[in-house]
């Protein structure tokens, strides 16, 4: 009994140790961007989208989202990464007193080239279009713009990385998501249970596709994210897995 009282202290100490980790920038550095907003403060016009996922609440993502402008989301690989964002230079339109907030790319925010000027999704320019609810906290809502700094920080997820199997016997497509620190994920490796290691097409957003027939198999899969950190999960799914499941890891990065 001592030695699994002793062990409480150090089980305690990891866990603060590891949200203390959570807080610090994946980039130290601030860059200079713009944020507009998009939907409704219930979230309405921001699920779905560009990066594959469905329903942001059901998903873990919840309000807490924003869609990248093109200079930022690297044709969808960014899908998944977390920003620390904060208004700044603004004293009319900034709300005072709040620090920032930080939120999940989960979508894109396309380019309009009709337009020569005020689109501030066209490429060079680095936007964020939040949702409505994450704007409002950082700027008065009459705004309808602010300039804001922003920084690469930690994604903090519940749970293990999950896999969506979509297609069909002939197109396997995995929604990778729910994705920890990095949040993007950069590759992704797939093996059957009779079948050897095959890298895995980008297919938009977090979405990955394979040609190869899996049906019956057990699938084991091989995930780095952004920052060359790599996972194995290991028979992760079942050989009666079915399209349209989604699958949860016991780990995540």
């Amino acid at each position: 009994m001592a030695n699994s009282y002793s062990l409480i202290p150090l089980a305690f100490f990891t866990l603060l140790f590891g949200h203390a980790l959570a807080r610090f920038p994946l980039d130290s550095k601030w860059y200079d961007a713009h944020a507009t907003f998009y939907g409704d403060m219930q979230g309405g016009e921001t699920m779905q989208g560009a990066c594959g996922y469905g329903d942001l609440f059901q998903q873990g993502y919840g309000l807490e989202t924003t869609a990248l402008s093109t200079a930022l989301f690297n044709e969808g690989y960014k899908c998944g990464a977390c920003f620390e964002i904060k208004c700044v230079n603004d004293p009319q339109w900034c709300l005072k007193n709040v620090n920032s907030i930080t939120v999940t790319a989960t979508n894109f925010c396309p380019p309009n080239y009709s337009k020569p000027d005020g689109n501030w999704c066209n490429p060079p320019q680095k936007h964020f279009d939040l949702s409505m609810k994450m704007f409002t906290t950082i700027a008065i809502y009459e705004a309808g713009i602010v300039p804001v700094k922003y920084r690469r920080v930690p994604c903090v997820k519940r749970g293990g990385v999950k896999f969506e199997l979509r297609g069909n016997p002939y197109f396997l497509m995995v929604l990778v998501y729910n994705v920890a620190n990095a949040g993007d994920v950069l590759r992704v490796y797939i093996k059957g249970s009779n079948t050897n290691w095959a890298p895995m097409t980008h297919n938009w957003g977090q979405v990955w596709h394979t040609g190869m027939n899996l049906v019956g198999q057990d699938l084991t899969f091989w995930v780095t994210t952004s920052d060359r950190k790599a996972l194995e999960f290991v028979s992760l799914i079942p050989s009666n897995w079915q399209f349209g499941q989604t699958y949860e890891a016991s780990r995540n990065f």
